[in-house]
């Protein structure tokens, strides 16, 4: 979807030579041309306009004085220094240019009508009068000469074994007699001159002859190989025209045919056989074809025609054209019409064999013209959504426009044609933003036709429908209408018949104001045109524009470039200048365009494709070589790249090894697109993804995702660039456009968690909205499957690395589940009936499944009739939930509601037989309530349920239930259920307390007998534990004789000695008896409980106070550490300010250079050390102040931080104690609250401590500033750190205290 755009005109008028041009050759290493006369050799430079030689033919008697003489062929040959010349008299001469020799190296009797050398310029081939060949070598040696007429096929004959040949095939209606039919020849056509034409295959291996046959009339093709042998001759061609043209890639030839009624290009393969065809725009006898040429690339295929004499007094044309194939279609890329009379009369044209678009052209009146194309792709340059993503082909006189954002259709078909009266050379689309869809078009005559979008008063006839027409079919495009043609008036006196594209890179600036370009013929100067709408006389719909400014540039202008948001123009001058043109200004002024140093900006290589594009900050110029070497401003940044687009903020690329790169230009380096685009390692993040070989860049979807690339063979592919997408999609979700980031998500398999992710909060806050937007439930339950845990965010979708806005993430709750809940309440509150099925999803897809919530919904579904059409029936409900939950599973869960009705409605749905389970129900339907459901928590392994359950079923069924709970380890569960004053809270307990025993967990069962009154028990427990005080509180509890207490005391001193407690069995042995002395148990109602229920809430007022304290501190650090650093930051470039102003910084006063700090006080302390040790401890605990701005603030923090950590880990072993007693005295939820609050308390400074103590403090207190592995660069680093160092006293304050995890603490009957 390519246009040829021509960027470069070079035109030399009048050149000062007698006689009339003939024939003219290129010199391209010396860059000159020769041109041959009537009269001799004139060797001129087109850039300097200079004549640099001339050579008479004449005066040596090559050719007669009298005009009639004819060069019919001017060769070049590099190795020989000379010039080659075949006079049609027959001679053939050597020339050489720099001494003006000539040399007669041959003669042929019968005159030379062809001379043809080789591509390889080793062989050179005559056609002579006499009708033959002559081959012969580059010094001029004959190898062979042959008729031109041969009546053999060739070595290629086609050979036949029966089945193939015209009389055993079907031949329909015309009946067996068409077998038999005798080919009829068409004569030569009646323009025909008769002459051969020879043409080389581009590797000269192969050439072939055009002749006219004697025999029968018509032109013939034969095709011979280097050896000079026959290969083939062409199949019988009706019309057949005397153009021919090898494509140099070798694959076909071109020749033209006349048929009845139109004007074909026809192609033939080396075999003869014809292959392919187009058709030229005009009718039969309505022009002749001149000739055919391919350029170097074998790309572009011009076609030299002129027009036919049909009525007197008629102008008569000739016409250059150009076409190129894309998608197996011609197209006609642009048509430049000369006259046939006068000077512009065309004389003979040929392609650069350098240059494969470059173009040379020689007028009968010595004018020497030049043209220079370049591919580009004319699209619109809009951003925003209204601009419809329009790409123009340019096909002849119509314009072939395809509007992507609609639909993508393949070429050669379109969207919708533009119909012109004239072939289009140039198309271009406006630059305003706002109206990027409207066109203008430049045609062969010099109009500029507009086509602006909108609403059209009437239907325009010019506008057609093209692949999305149809019968049936409702077109929702609009499509633009002519607004009007406007003819190009040209200042008085310049002649503009001579060059027929005047003007180059015609550019839609504003409204009513073009930008042209044209190039001085007189010198190398080029001239900025402003062309706008003239007062015209003439109708409504044709207009004039006039030239109403212009600005001479010194160099040749080969590029033109807007930016449509800024409205600066480039220029680009032949040798790779940058210019910047102030259009705007009333001067027109144009000055160098310079970089953000200040210099002019200048490619090492001349660009045929420029943009302006906003590259952190700056407005760059990028350019793209035809070397495919890709700059920016002046640095080459890659050297693979084949096509680019700008697109918004960012940077499109397709490069020879086949991928897409996109790169943000927002907060975007050179240097840093030059390391994405140099690495040798393909990156897997969202900026490089890979394409198909060939791949080049047509357009991008503004506001879409769209990219479109075209391959090399003419067929269209749609990609969606992850980086596109997902900048998109972060556009969508800013602005709360849910539904449309949700689609595209979905079709392009995006995770849907970015919804969420990207900015949880605005989700969590906006959830109804994103719930009425997406109006579907089973959007919803699609975007409920996928939530997951993960941050795609950080892992996923890693959001750009510019990016410096850090959006907040909820941290509060599992995302999952915070998810559900929210979008639950939403769906809720807005119609509960119409999203059922997704309440039920978000229950189910929570961290822990709500299956028992989601089976009585669809219970109360079922008691209840639909009130509301929207409403969902219980079997559409549970068959929906069978999608997301395991049948059995759901069994399970249903069983364990307790209603039968939904279990059967459940079982119904599974794949269990009717025969296991129905039995199983009836079962349970004839037990007592409680052990009905006791059996059913018993089958689901509920059995904290099940003993509930059990617990309420009466005494008899105690003894089940105690067997249970031994059965698995329900000990603490089941003491729940009963009262502490029955007998079956003391059954339990005893069997608590003897599975303790067994367990080896002495001290835990004495409590639990001690608790159940089982005294005796609880006094062996605590003699087997050595827990001598609860011992000897059991024994006043048995009220033991003082015999039996003095026996207790000796096996108490025994156990305690074993145990190496020798103070406590001194003290027994001592005090047993008197502690026992006053046996009152009413003190344990009176004093002890209320003490230790006191003791409860000191330890918990304790606790608050110090993580209050802990909270306190460790924020009011890190903020003095933020200061500090932003302080030291300052001191890298300059030095905070000594002395006593340095007073005058409240805030950073507390974030001092540590050199003035330290030094202070190792002055202080060197007077303080003769002091006596209280002043020492004095100046100590002033130089460790709290007080927020003191120097040290930050070592107060650390030091008071630290103490209380050591604190709290002190008071492990008083908690346990208060623990065992609030236990003793069942007391359980106060034990359990204190158990809890420590426990948070110690968690909460053991996740502080690497927060507080972090690893660069600890290293930065213990650095090695010298030793052997120090370098210059460590030595500087760790002067820097010595300045803001502490003193050495104070580095113990760096190292964390311990928290010792072994020590046990907590009371495991309390959990």
């Amino acid at each position: 979807m390519r246009n040829l755009k021509l960027f470069r005109t070079l035109e030399f008028r009048d050149i000062q030579a007698p006689g009339k041009p003939q024939c003219f050759s290129l010199r391209t290493e010396q860059r000159m041309v020769l041109i041959g006369s009537d009269i001799g050799l004139i060797e001129v430079d087109p850039v300097t306009r200079e004549v640099k030689n001339e050579i008479s033919l004449v005066a040596e008697g090559f050719l007669p004085d009298d005009g009639s003489g004819c060069i019919v062929g001017v060769q070049d040959l590099l190795d020989q220094e000379s010039v080659c010349v075949a006079t049609a008299s027959g001679d053939v001469i050597l020339c050489n240019l720099s001494t003006c020799q000539l040399e007669c190296v041959g003669s042929v009797a019968s005159g030379i009508s062809v001379m043809s050398w080789s591509p390889d310029q080793e062989l050179v081939l005559l056609a002579t009068g006499q009708q033959t060949l002559i081959m012969m070598t580059k010094d001029f040696e004959p190898i062979m000469e042959q008729q031109i007429h041969q009546d053999d096929f060739g070595e290629s004959k086609f050979i036949t074994v029966g089945w193939g040949r015209k009389e055993t095939q079907f031949h329909g209606s015309e009946g067996r007699q068409a077998a038999f039919q005798v080919q009829m020849y068409e004569s030569a056509l009646p323009w025909d001159d008769h002459r051969p034409q020879v043409t080389w295959r581009g590797d000269g291996q192969f050439f072939a002859v055009s002749v006219v046959c004697p025999e029968t009339g018509a032109r013939k093709v034969r095709v011979w190989n280097r050896e000079f042998a026959l290969q083939s001759t062409s199949e019988p061609v009706a019309g057949l025209g005397p153009a021919l043209a090898w494509k140099p890639s070798g694959s076909l030839i071109a020749s033209t045919q006349e048929k009845p009624n139109q004007q074909d290009i026809v192609f033939f393969e080396k075999n003869g056989l014809l292959h392919g065809h187009f058709t030229l725009p005009f009718l039969k006898d309505e022009v002749k074809v001149n000739g055919l040429l391919w350029n170097a690339d074998s790309t572009v295929l011009a076609v030299w025609l002129e027009d036919l004499q049909r009525e007197e007094k008629c102008t008569l044309q000739t016409y250059v054209q150009l076409w190129t194939v894309g998608n197996y279609h011609w197209y006609l890329k642009q048509s430049l019409p000369f006259s046939t009379c006068g000077k512009s009369k065309l004389v003979s044209l040929m392609w650069d064999p350098v240059t494969p678009s470059r173009l040379h052209v020689l007028c009968q009146g010595w004018r020497y013209l030049c043209y220079d194309w370049h591919w580009t792709t004319d699209r619109s340059s809009g951003d925003n959504s209204s601009d419809m993503a329009n790409v123009a082909v340019i096909d002849g006189n119509r314009v072939l426009v395809t509007v992507f954002r609609q639909s993508v259709v393949p070429p050669p078909m379109c969207t919708y044609q533009l119909l012109l009266p004239h072939p289009v050379n140039q198309v271009v689309f406006s630059a305003h933003p706002q109206k990027s869809n409207d066109l203008a078009v430049l045609d062969a005559s010099n109009q500029i036709s507009v086509y602006k979008c909108g609403d059209s008063p009437s239907v325009d006839s010019t506008v057609k429908l093209g692949a999305v027409g149809g019968n049936g079919f409702k077109v929702s495009l609009r499509t633009p209408h002519l607004e009007k043609r406007y003819k190009i008036q040209f200042e008085k006196g310049e002649d503009q018949e001579g060059n027929p594209l005047k003007l180059s890179l015609l550019t839609w600036i504003q409204e009513d104001v073009f930008l042209a370009v044209s190039h001085s013929p007189s010198g190398v100067q080029s001239v900025i045109h402003h062309l706008t709408v003239a007062p015209s006389e003439m109708d409504d719909d044709h207009g004039q524009l006039s030239i109403s400014s212009s600005v001479t540039v010194d160099g040749i202008i080969i590029s033109l470039c807007c930016n449509s948001k800024t409205k600066s123009v480039a220029l680009q001058l032949a040798g790779g200048q940058i210019l910047k043109y102030f259009w705007e200004s009333p001067s027109l002024a144009v000055e160098p365009w310079k970089n953000s140093g200040g210099f002019p900006v200048q490619f090492p290589y001349p660009c045929t494709q420029t943009e302006l594009a906003m590259i952190g900050g700056e407005e760059c110029v990028l350019g793209l070589s035809d070397r495919c070497r890709f700059f920016i401003n002046d640095t080459e940044v890659a050297s693979n790249i084949t096509s680019f687009a700008v697109y918004g903020e960012f940077l499109l690329l397709t490069t020879h090894s086949h991928t897409c790169q996109c790169f943000c230009l927002r907060d975007a380096s050179v240097n840093a697109l030059h390391a994405g685009l140099s690495s040798s390692h393909l990156s897997k993040g969202e900026s490089l993804r890979k394409v198909e070989r060939g791949s080049r860049i047509v357009t991008v979807v503004p506001q879409d995702t769209k990219l479109i690339l075209q391959m090399p063979r003419g067929n269209l592919e749609v990609v969606h660039h992850r980086a596109l997408v997902l900048s998109q999609i972060r556009k969508w979700l800013d602005k709360l456009m849910f539904k449309e980031a949700f689609e595209c998500m979905r079709k392009l398999r995006i995770n849907l968690n970015l919804i969420h992710d990207h900015n949880p909060k605005v989700f969590l806050e906006n959830v109804e909205t994103f719930i009425r937007q997406i109006d579907s439930v089973n959007h919803i339950n699609l975007f409920f499957t996928e939530l997951k845990e993960e941050d795609v965010t950080k892992t996923m979708y890693p959001a750009p690395v510019a990016s410096t806005v850090q959006l907040s993430k909820d941290s509060d709750g599992k995302k999952v589940d915070v998810v559900c809940d929210a979008l639950r309440a939403a769906m809720e509150s807005i119609n509960p009936h119409k999203y059922c099925l997704s309440i039920l999803t978000s229950h189910v897809k929570k961290t822990t499944p709500e299956l028992e919530i989601v089976l009585q919904k669809v219970h109360e579904l079922q008691a209840s009739a639909p009130p509301v059409p929207d409403a969902v029936s219980a079997e559409e409900a549970l068959k929906y939930l069978l999608l997301l939950v395991d049948v059995n599973d759901l069994y399970d869960h249903s069983l364990g509601t307790y209603n039968f009705d939904l279990v059967l409605m459940v079982a119904e749905k599974s794949q269990k037989d009717p025969k296991e389970y129905l039995p199983f129900l009836n079962t349970l339907k004839k037990m007592e309530t409680n052990y009905q459901r006791f059996t059913i928590d018993k089958y689901l392994k509920r059995y904290e349920k099940a003993i509930g359950h059990l617990s309420k079923c009466g005494s008899e069924y105690f003894p089940e239930c105690l067997n249970l709970i031994k059965d698995k380890n329900l000990y603490k569960e089941a003491l729940k259920f009963y009262p502490s004053d029955s007998q079956q809270y003391k059954d339990i307990s005893i069997a608590y307390g003897q599975h303790l025993t067994q367990e080896r967990l002495y001290e835990p069962a004495g409590l639990v007998f001690a608790r159940c009154g089982a005294h005796e028990k609880a006094l062996d427990a605590f003699l087997a534990s050595g827990s001598w005080q609860q011992a000897l509180c059991m024994a006043a509890q048995l009220n033991l004789t003082k015999d039996q207490l003095a026996g207790l005391g000796r096996t108490l001193a025994g156990k305690l000695v074993e145990q190496r407690k020798h103070s406590d069995a001194a003290t027994v042995l001592e005090q047993y008896a008197q502690v026992y002395k006053y046996n009152r148990p009413d003190i344990i109602e009176t004093n002890i409980k209320p003490s230790i229920l006191e003791a409860q809430k000191n330890y918990m007022a304790l606790l608050d106070s110090q993580t209050a304290t802990f909270n306190r501190h460790k924020n009011r650090l890190l903020v003095v550490r933020d200061l500090k650093e932003r302080a030291q930051q300052v001191n890298l470039d300059n030095e905070l300010p000594q002395g006593q102003e340095s007073d005058l910084f409240s805030e950073t006063s507390s974030v001092m250079s540590g050199g003035d700090t330290s030094s202070r006080y190792s002055h202080s302390n060197s007077r303080i050390s003769a002091r006596s040790s209280k002043n020492r401890r004095k100046a100590e605990r002033k130089k460790h102040s709290l007080k927020e701005g003191s120097p040290l603030e930050d070592l107060a923090l650390l030091e008071a931080l630290s103490e209380i950590v050591q604190s709290t880990e002190k008071l492990k072993e008083e908690v346990y104690h208060i623990l065992k007693v609030l236990f003793l005295f069942e007391f359980d939820e106060q034990g359990r609250g204190l158990q809890k609050a420590f426990e948070d308390t110690l968690q909460l400074m053991e996740r502080s401590l690497p927060e507080i103590w972090t690893l660069t403090h600890q290293q930065n207190s213990a650095t090695p500033v010298l030793g052997p592995d120090s370098t210059a660069n460590s030595i500087m680093a760790s002067y820097q750190q010595q300045k803001t160092s502490v003193p050495v006293l104070d580095a113990e304050l760096f190292i964390p205290p311990k928290i010792n995890r072994k020590t046990q603490w907590k009371l495991s009957l309390l959990e």
